[in-house]
């Protein structure tokens, strides 16, 4: 299939999932989601979804495609969850910010290993490991206060929440690391 073709599947795709959220806040009177709110998940979704097509492109085989839909999920769950509600306390809690090196360090490492299955698996495994240490200084160092503090939040919940999270990452790096074991060793160019 066609690069062009590909992204014009993506744009549709992303058209149909936005049906959803229209559909509930048309009918349903709780749904609050406002002109921004279906811009920002457009973007999100269309640019997870170009995201994949343009790594997928990239490897030769099954495993390869499925570890960049997984890393690719990883990282728009990662963006939505804390824009969404945050990942540590509320939205409005400023360590949450410190998620986004999670995402630096997935990004650095695949252009840093070329899109190569055992370099891919290193940077997925290197962001699990970011996901987990950062989770660790938004919890016990650099805590909450004020209106970003929510005290009815139980920590067992953000344990299990996020470490559901990294464990996504871990999976991707996985089956890259499968993906580099079955494959020949060349990876295709983006266009």
């Amino acid at each position: 299939m066609t690069l062009s073709k590909s992204i014009l599947r993506v744009a549709l795709a992303t058209g149909l999932l936005l049906l959803v959220p229209l559909a509930g806040k048309l009918f349903l009177p709780g749904m609050a989601w406002s002109g921004g709110d279906f811009i920002a998940a457009g973007i999100l979704l269309f640019g997870a979804g170009l995201t994949f097509v343009l790594i997928s492109r990239m490897g030769n085989n099954t495993a390869y495609k499925l570890a960049a839909g997984v890393g690719v999920a990883a990282g728009l769950l990662l963006v939505w969850a804390n824009l969404a509600v945050g990942l540590v306390g509320s939205e409005e809690n400023p360590a949450n910010l410190l998620y986004l090196g999670v995402l630096a360090v997935a990004l650095i490492g695949a252009f840093a290993a070329r899109f190569r299955p055992l370099g891919m698996s290193n940077a997925m495994f290197a962001a699990a490991v970011t996901y987990v240490a950062v989770t660790a200084v938004a919890l016990f160092i650099w805590t909450p206060t004020g209106a970003a503090a929510e005290p009815q939040v139980r920590l067992v919940n953000v344990l299990v929440a996020n470490g559901a999270f990294a464990a996504i990452w871990a999976v991707s790096g996985w089956l890259f690391r499968r993906a580099s074991a079955t494959s020949s060793g060349s990876t295709r160019q983006l266009a």
